[in-house]
């Protein structure tokens, strides 16, 4: 993708096949905010006019930034490296650990090439932005596959694409200690936040993108 519009599109394309805007943001790497906006931008209604121009969000926009790393995802060898070096990162965490749980969709993949690099088992959590389109998520609840590994009062990491807010990162760390499991590490390919731990657990991340501009 080369610009909003592109992304504009994206939305419009993923919210006609029938996705959430929770799932929107989590396909399209961006915040649940920037989701609504790139699907209300790509109403069928909205005049050209009022689009963004030369690829830059108006004034009104959300101020987020959009990490694209299909080049990365399109090709098995290419995530095998990136795994390898998520694996890495985590292994300072000691050996005892037998599980690592990656964050649906695409934290899935990359947990699953993880997990074989530090011969864990592997689970996968669903967390609540899939089922949000609006109001507040924390009415919604998120869910781990019964197709896979259970927590079973486990210690594990946790992987993921990328931190937009931390707000899913939180979430699932919540979710794993309820079912009586406990975090050591998570770890990204790419951190919005730039930030070094979530609720006493220690995260890492390949790529640290950080935002700079001129406050209004």
């Amino acid at each position: 993708m080369k610009n909003v519009d592109d992304l504009i599109e994206s939305a419009a394309e993923l919210a006609a096949r029938g996705l959430s805007k929770g799932e929107i943001a989590d396909e399209l790497n961006v915040s649940r905010e920037t989701a609504s906006w790139l699907v209300e931008r790509s109403d069928a209604t909205t005049q050209p006019s009022d689009r963004p121009q030369n690829g830059t969000a108006s004034p009104s926009g959300p101020q987020d930034i959009h990490v694209d790393w299909s080049a990365i995802g399109r090709d098995s060898k290419r995530m095998s490296a990136i795994a390898e070096a998520m694996a890495d990162m985590l292994a300072k965490h000691g050996e005892d650990v037998d599980l690592t749980i990656g964050i649906e969709k695409a934290g899935g993949p990359i947990a699953t090439l993880v997990a074989r690099e530090l011969e864990t088992d592997l689970g996968t959590y669903t967390p609540a932005k899939h089922q949000w389109e609006e109001g507040d998520i924390d009415e919604l609840g998120g869910t781990f596959s019964r197709n896979f590994a259970g927590i079973r009062d486990r210690e594990c990491y946790i992987v993921d694409d990328t931190i937009t807010s931390g707000t899913t990162m939180r979430e699932t760390i919540e979710a794993i200690r309820a079912e009586g499991g406990e975090p050591l590490a998570c770890v990204v390919l790419a951190d919005k936040q730039g930030v070094e731990e979530l609720e006493g657990v220690p995260v890492y991340s390949l790529l640290q993108v950080i935002s700079v501009g001129k406050e209004e």
